[in-house]
């Protein structure tokens, strides 16, 4: 792993800390530099081997050239079908405000993949088979709260892959599968049911994904501020 030869304070801004904390970690990390470690005291040197267990690793030799995130299979597979989704929302005529669950479901796991950054090789992409079943149990339970006040478009989650493998070489899966895979009942949610179910979705998602990936398994990042956008600038 590569040395830093300066602090990295603006990155943890990047994830969402403090300005206090940034600033403490600025001064800790260069008193370090200058004085040693055992100078400080155990408060500090826990503070600073926290910070700097949340920074993304610097990689040096075969390593640096992993592809980033936005690159892997898997997030590309979901923003496929995200993007899916938003073209036939486009054409449903809502109301403001209005969304389809399955494409906030979809939003909320790529901005976790965003955040956290885990490898998605073959162990990550094993795990995640898992998320088939959970994506479905997510939505069964979207679907029994909103009983009544919600509305039923239909869209149809083979199509879209089916048209891209006529054109394309591809080994994506479906996004369902079993005996909901030719279920074409895509829910609406209103305005309020939006900021609920987004709300119950990024608690659970993000700490489910976490322990999910063995990638992931021994990172100390906090979960993702409810200001982090998957969509900032860089």
């Amino acid at each position: 792993m590569a040395k830093e030869s300066t602090h990295r304070a603006e990155e943890l801004k990047d994830q969402g800390w403090s300005n206090e904390d940034v600033a403490r970690y600025a001064e800790l990390w260069d008193y370090r530099q200058r004085w040693g470690a055992i100078n400080l005291e155990r408060e500090d040197r826990l503070f600073l081997r926290k910070a700097e267990a949340a920074l993304p690793k610097i990689l040096s030799g075969k390593t640096a050239i992993r592809k980033p995130i936005k690159e892997k299979s898997y997030y590309r597979w979901l923003l496929f079908y995200l993007d899916a989704m938003n073209s036939a929302e486009a054409s449903y005529g809502l109301q403001e405000g209005h969304r389809g669950a399955w494409a906030i479901l979809l939003e909320e796991e790529l901005r976790v993949l965003e955040y956290y950054e885990p490898v998605l090789g073959l162990p990550d992409t094993i795990k995640a088979r898992a998320l088939v079943q959970i994506r479905e149990e997510i939505l069964k339970t979207a679907q029994e709260e909103n009983s009544g006040k919600s509305k039923q478009e239909v869209f149809d989650f083979k199509a879209p892959l089916e048209a891209l493998k006529k054109t394309e070489s591809t080994n994506w899966r479906f996004l369902r599968d079993g005996e909901c895979s030719d279920d074409k009942s895509y829910l609406i949610l209103d305005k309020m049911a939006v900021k609920t179910f987004r709300k119950e979705v990024r608690t659970r998602i993000s700490t489910l994904l976490r322990d999910l990936f063995p990638s992931l398994a021994e990172t100390d990042k906090p979960s993702p501020p409810d200001d982090w956008s998957r969509n900032q600038p860089e």
